[in-house]
């Protein structure tokens, strides 16, 4: 068993943050050619909650220690992240829902409730899609899988929607393209990304001031060397291959969750329908797309509401 030889120099460790989660330890799992990291704790049916970028497990927090009263709660760190190993390949979401499949084999699980936020909520989706069989309910929260409609976001943002603000109707997602570049945002952002952590949660949030000093400086130092920048960038550039992947999917029979923020419900409304036959959708319009920092309890109440139903 190996773990990621970032751990060493790392201010926030493991072993610190998992103070922040009363009642959970941390674990490192073998699966699929990687090593994950990931949280456990409470008990009763399993939650295997998978976070996106540029987040953590600690993402997490807010909502996994309320959960885990009523539920065993897993938040895994997905491979590329945190203390997760980052191989050269194997970012596109079908062999990162392996790597959870995989996980949950070796948990003991037949089965288990997914919920993915952002790259998270990709990956969650693709576990459904591929094998369905370990997936009791499926919860996305602002992370559908990535489809043809993807080619048709704007290179440029529409004439005066480009402001200190996400616009909610025209949302400008400019860091779809950088992220694609290879090479180049490891040397430009590598020791800087403190900059565009706190560029990003100030756009894309409603309220910033609920994403604390020491969560951007968690998130900061986990993507701040050339090598987390890389695998996170990964997620981004196999999106074509997700694409195409895509295309052979059947719908989803399993009871579907969507969560959908101020920029992304409209988008959820039309597209769910098309992956799922069984979804529930909730919209969360005072809050952004960090929605675990913002409206936390509001998610908490979606996600119970669901899996109470």
């Amino acid at each position: 068993m190996t773990i990621s030889s970032g751990t060493a120099k790392q201010k926030f460790s493991d072993e610190q943050l998992i103070q922040d989660f009363p009642g959970f330890s941390n674990h490192y799992a073998e699966v699929n050619g990687v090593c994950l990291h990931y949280a456990d704790g409470g008990a009763g049916e399993t939650l295997i909650c998978l976070p996106g970028w540029p987040q953590t497990w600690y993402s997490y927090r807010n909502i996994a220690t309320e959960l885990s009263k009523r539920h065993r709660v897993i938040v895994v760190d997905i491979r590329g992240m945190g203390t997760s190993d980052k191989p050269e390949s194997g970012y596109d979401k079908k062999t990162m829902a392996d790597d959870i499949r995989q996980l949950i084999y070796s948990l003991g699980l037949k089965k288990a409730t997914i919920i993915g936020h952002d790259i998270g909520g990709m990956v969650a989706m693709s576990l459904a899609f591929n094998h369905p069989e370990v997936v009791e309910k499926l919860i996305v929260a602002d992370g559908l899988h990535p489809n043809e409609g993807m080619m048709q976001m704007p290179l440029l943002p529409a004439p005066r929607t480009f402001d200190e603000k996400m616009d909610a109707n025209m949302p400008y997602a400019w860091w779809m393209g950088f992220n694609q570049v290879k090479g180049l945002p490891e040397k430009i952002l590598e020791g800087r990304f403190r900059f565009l952590i706190d560029w990003l949660f100030d756009y894309v949030m409603i309220d910033e001031t609920k994403m604390t000093e020491k969560e951007r400086s968690i998130y900061a130092e986990a993507y701040n060397d050339g090598e987390s920048i890389r695998t996170s960038n990964a997620w981004y550039q196999t999106f074509g291959q997700d694409i195409e992947d895509s295309k052979t999917y059947q719908q989803l029979q399993m009871p579907v969750l969507g969560i959908g923020s101020n920029v992304s419900y409209q988008f959820m409304q039309v597209a769910m329908p098309y992956f799922c036959q069984n979804v529930h959708l909730v919209a969360l319009s005072k809050g952004g797309h960090y929605m675990f920092e913002e409206t936390p309890w509001q998610v908490i109440e979606a996600i119970y509401n669901f899996l109470n139903a």
